[in-house]
């Protein structure tokens, strides 16, 4: 009996393991993708594929959010200082964009996006879509029980309905039913038992849906290789190049000095997180890896699924390093760098602002398309400026939200360790 239980469980290797499975993945997209350029049957193919995949990731959420916050707020009960923990989190939320923004407008200072362009002004367009702090206050409140939403679109068919769901509606009703639940004592009880029975069967479905993931990513890398190509690179190159320094220094620099500061290992983290960071590129949904973010966290990074519960869903609407702080910031230099306005300190002091408190009124909402018009008017700068970008806007968004999923990882882990409740040898783990 104590030689099986004492018999060491066999590691995984390197090369066969779900992290190298992804790196696998990423590269037999981009070697489809090259080939469904010139094979135009392909192109369908690997973009159902992808979509199917993003699909069902984002049909787990609704129920992952309400059990997972549910659950978690009943077992706050044994954990201590659980207001702290909320408030920590804000705080450190805030200090990552609060450096990441400052990174965003010192490269964006330097390389001078917007004089070293040779985009057409013709294609200037407003969006349809307009960030506004009373929308973000309108849109914090419920609808509906089930924070449901349904988009109309029109289209050559006709009108068309597409149900969606608001992530932040539904984690305020969740944590409002979880807090009801806890008051109300041991008539709750069956209700906690079957939400807690409810979760480990979302974790198991989950968990098979992870296994995809290097489908998932090759079908999406090609689709992103063949559709979006880099022709529009030739007049919005330098601008590019801003984000993707941006982004590069605030997630293998920034990130890093955060982690070694707070006694956690840099090789590990991104050792444990790269599953996350990958899909994050490969989908552009920080709504749609948040399953993959939350299990990460908890079985990788050792939190606490208590607090993983609540961390990451508040921070896959409110924390976005990449959509918030660096793209608004650069975007915004570039628009008025392009219309000749000149900016001042109070300018900066706005994009800062914005970027530290204003991501939160995105929440909902698709792409940093809507924040970068709520740092527009903000700043007085002309919203047509936004048509501009568009062109290489999947290119971006797919580094931004990369940087997003990773900071969503980062913050709980950075809070549980300074809290004392990391599991450590879950993060240090192989």
């Amino acid at each position: 009996m104590t030689a099986l239980a004492t018999k060491p469980i066999p590691r995984q290797s390197t090369f066969t393991s779900f992290g190298a499975q992804v790196i696998y993945g990423l590269i037999i997209g981009l070697i489809l993708g090259f080939i469904a350029r010139s094979q135009a049957w392909l192109v369908p193919i690997v973009s159902e594929v992808g979509s199917a995949y993003v699909s069902l990731l984002k049909v787990l959420v609704p129920p992952l959010v309400v059990t997972a916050v549910i659950t978690s707020i009943a077992n706050l009960r044994q954990v201590t200082n659980a207001a702290r923990l909320a408030w920590k989190t804000l705080v450190w939320f805030a200090l990552t964009a609060f450096v990441s923004v400052l990174v965003g407008i010192g490269v964006g200072t330097v390389l001078q996006p917007g004089r070293n362009t040779a985009v057409d002004a013709s294609t200037a367009d407003a969006p349809t879509s307009v960030g506004s702090w009373a929308a973000f206050l309108q849109g914090i409140v419920p609808s509906n029980i089930f924070g449901l939403q349904v988009g109309i679109k029109e289209s050559a068919d006709g009108l068309s309905a597409s149900p969606n769901f608001d992530v932040l509606q539904l984690l305020l009703i969740s944590i409002a039913f979880g807090i009801a639940a806890v008051k109300v004592g041991e008539k709750a009880d069956p209700v906690l038992n079957v939400a807690s029975s409810v979760l480990e069967i979302i974790q198991k479905v989950l968990w098979w849906i992870i296994r995809l993931a290097p489908i998932g990513t090759a079908a999406l890398i090609a689709k992103a290789v063949a559709v979006y190509g880099w022709e529009a690179l030739s007049s919005l190159g330098t601008f590019v190049l801003a984000i993707y320094i941006g982004l590069a220094l605030v997630i293998g620099v920034i990130y890093p000095l955060v982690l070694k500061f707070n006694g956690l290992s840099v090789r590990r983290f991104f050792a444990h997180v790269w599953p996350v960071t990958s899909l994050g590129f490969a989908t552009r949904s920080s709504m749609g890896v948040m399953p993959v973010t939350e299990r990460t966290t908890v079985e990788k990074l050792g939190v606490p699924r208590a607090y993983a519960s609540f961390a990451v869903p508040l921070g896959a609407t409110t924390k976005m390093d990449g959509c918030a702080a660096i793209y608004p910031a650069i975007a915004a230099i570039f628009v008025a760098e392009f219309y000749d306005v000149p900016l001042n300190i109070t300018h900066y002091l706005l994009i800062i602002f914005v970027s530290v408190i204003g991501s939160a009124a995105t929440a909902g909402t698709t792409g940093a398309t809507v924040m970068l018009t709520l740092t527009l008017s903000t700043l007085g700068l002309p919203l047509e400026g936004v048509g501009l970008l568009l062109a290489v806007e999947p290119i971006v968004d797919m580094g931004r939200t990369a940087v997003n999923v990773t900071g969503q990882a980062l913050v709980p882990a950075v809070v549980a360790k300074r809290e004392g409740i990391m599991d450590e040898e879950a993060f240090a783990a192989k």
